[in-house]
């Protein structure tokens, strides 16, 4: 179930490769591990998803400025360690990703990662987890 979904103002696509970012994050997600060791991201389950905003307003609008917002989604059960490794370690992507322009280019980026607890309804259909199973 680890989604992370980046919404931004599309005036960032001519000055970076959102693609290449996406790869870059869903590598990173794939890496991180938990105190056992073990996989916390799940590769089967691991989808980087980017959306340009159609409509934007960023600042006082005299500038061209740009911003990324990317909210990566859990499942519970990870400690608060794994939870600030996992995000301290994309928030390292991002800004290598963005280092040849962030200091010429107005940027603004956000990083959240948010739980599910509580959830009402989880259904999922999917022939992607048996292929990383094995």
């Amino acid at each position: 179930m680890p989604h992370l979904v980046i919404l931004y103002t599309p005036n960032i696509e001519p000055k970076t490769d959102v693609s290449a970012l996406c790869r870059r994050l869903a590598d990173e997600m794939l890496e991180i591990r938990d105190e056992a060791g073990k996989q916390v991201f799940p590769t089967g389950g691991t989808r980087v998803l980017a959306y340009p905003a159609a409509h934007y307003a960023v600042a006082d609008g005299k500038g061209d400025y740009g911003f990324m917002y990317l909210n990566v989604r859990m499942a519970t059960g990870r400690s608060d360690a794994v939870k600030k490794e996992a995000g301290d370690r994309l928030l390292a992507v991002v800004k290598q990703h963005f280092a040849p322009i962030f200091d010429r280019e107005p940027i603004g980026i956000t990083l959240q990662i948010d739980e599910s607890p509580g959830q009402v309804y989880d259904g999922k259909h999917s022939s992607l987890h048996p292929l990383f199973n094995k």
